[in-house]
């Protein structure tokens, strides 16, 4: 759409203003400050309650005398809910709004934290981890579908990338503050501690979020819902998008499932309190997905595509040496590679899906999460089988699936080109 601004008339004096008519958000303009905040607050919340027993599962492993596969199950859990229930949630959100069903979301998932602390077992940690991670998967789609409706095009990469950031910084401060915590009080308070910063967190996006002035309720009919899904899953690019989504965090989830156990042996044998505290390199997925709108300018999508998976796979490769500092920038750049990789698949569903974009954003979330619930239960299985070697070959092999599907990307958008070049580009 050319903005108001671009043109003036002859007849118009160079000093009179040119009314713009899109009343969406802008960096700068009323109520943006409010809505990154807001969101990024619902991405702390999500991310700290989402990933608050990952952390510990050593802990977790102990306190009932079971596997490290067993105990990553209250992750995988959470994020299976998530995957599971995305897609229903953002139909809800097509109907009731997307702040109503962000705000219901919150507050069903910060009622069952509190309860978390209190589970008698394993299985009942895992029943009430799976009930979190669906009453989540509110969030995610809508947040992005939100902000697709409420932000103006060219600032929707930054104001996705946001968004993410929080996720990161949910990510971050949920495992640190459990880690020390945990140390002191073992890792039922520590669940608890994470339940009570996102209840503050829930309130602050309710007071702060900004009605929305863009949406239009849809249809709740199954037969509507059905043939929107099948729309987005016959567009080959919204399907590339969605697999490098799932595969991206496939290796995330892997790798951070399992690195608290690989910490706690030899040769580094390091506390709780200090494996919490490897999680600050969050704060890098932080800055790399704000960004992500900055390099999607200069490489390209898939340029930052190739860039963000290439970065994944020297971190996993570094983080093979027996060395601290080593493992620690390999997570840094899995961590950096990861996040920014993510912004940008996200960021494109939402620029992609013209119509349905909580369903296309519900896709390609519930394929998100399924690859973090396959990370956390293969990546553990490849640690069992293999030690740290085994969970870095399942996430190597992730990363060159990314690139592959990337390359094919580039490719069918050079014949689109060839056939049509005045038509939209592929990706």
């Amino acid at each position: 759409m050319p903005s108001a601004d671009t043109e003036a008339s002859t007849v118009v004096a160079a000093t009179s203003p040119v009314p713009d008519s899109d009343s969406r958000l802008t960096p700068g303009g009323p109520g943006y400050r409010r809505m990154s905040f807001a969101l990024f607050l619902a991405g702390v919340a999500t991310f700290a309650l989402l990933y608050s027993t990952q952390a510990l599962l050593p802990l977790i492993s102990s306190g009932f005398a079971v596997s490290a596969s067993a105990a990553s199950w209250t992750v995988a859990a959470a994020t299976g809910g998530l995957a599971l229930f995305v897609l229903p949630m953002s139909a809800l959100s097509e109907r009731f709004g997307r702040r109503t069903v962000m705000t219901a979301s919150l507050v069903v998932a910060v009622s069952l934290g509190v309860l978390v602390p209190f589970a008698p077992s394993l299985g009942a940690l895992v029943a009430l981890r799976f009930l979190q991670g669906a009453a989540l998967a509110g969030l995610p789609a809508s947040a992005t579908a939100y902000l697709a409706e409420e932000v103006r095009p060219k600032a929707l990469v930054t104001a996705i990338g946001l968004f993410v950031a929080g996720n990161s910084v949910g990510g971050m401060s949920g495992r640190v503050i459990t880690g020390w915590v945990a140390q002191e009080w073992g890792w039922r308070v520590a669940v608890g501690v994470i339940g009570l910063i996102a209840v503050g967190c829930a309130i602050a996006f309710r007071l702060l979020l900004p009605a929305p002035k863009h949406f239009t309720p849809g249809s709740l009919r199954p037969r509507v819902l059905a043939r929107t899904v099948r729309d987005h899953l016959a567009n080959p690019l919204l399907c590339r998008l969605y697999a490098i989504g799932a595969l991206f965090m496939t290796v995330f989830g892997g790798v951070y499932t399992v690195i608290g156990y690989r910490l706690t042996e030899a040769p580094f044998s390091l506390p709780q309190g200090i494996i919490g505290s490897i999680f600050l390199v969050y704060l890098v997925g932080t800055v790399s997905a704000s960004t992500a709108g900055r390099l999607v300018g200069r490489l390209g999508r898939r340029g930052a595509l190739y860039l963000a998976g290439g970065t994944t796979a020297a971190g996993l490769v570094v983080s093979l040496a027996d060395s601290l500092p080593l493992v620690l920038l390999g997570l840094v750049l899995i961590t950096a590679g990861f996040f920014a990789g993510h912004a940008v698949a996200s960021s494109a569903v939402s620029k992609t899906a013209t119509t349905g974009r909580a369903q296309a954003s519900a896709l390609y979330q519930s394929a998100y999460y399924i690859g973090s619930s396959t990370g956390s239960t293969v990546g553990a299985m490849a640690f069992h089988a293999g030690g740290w070697a085994g969970t870095v070959g399942v996430g190597v092999l992730a990363v060159a699936g990314v690139v592959t599907i990337t390359v094919l990307g580039s490719r069918a958008a050079r014949t689109q080109r060839a056939l049509a070049p005045i038509g939209p580009s592929g990706a």
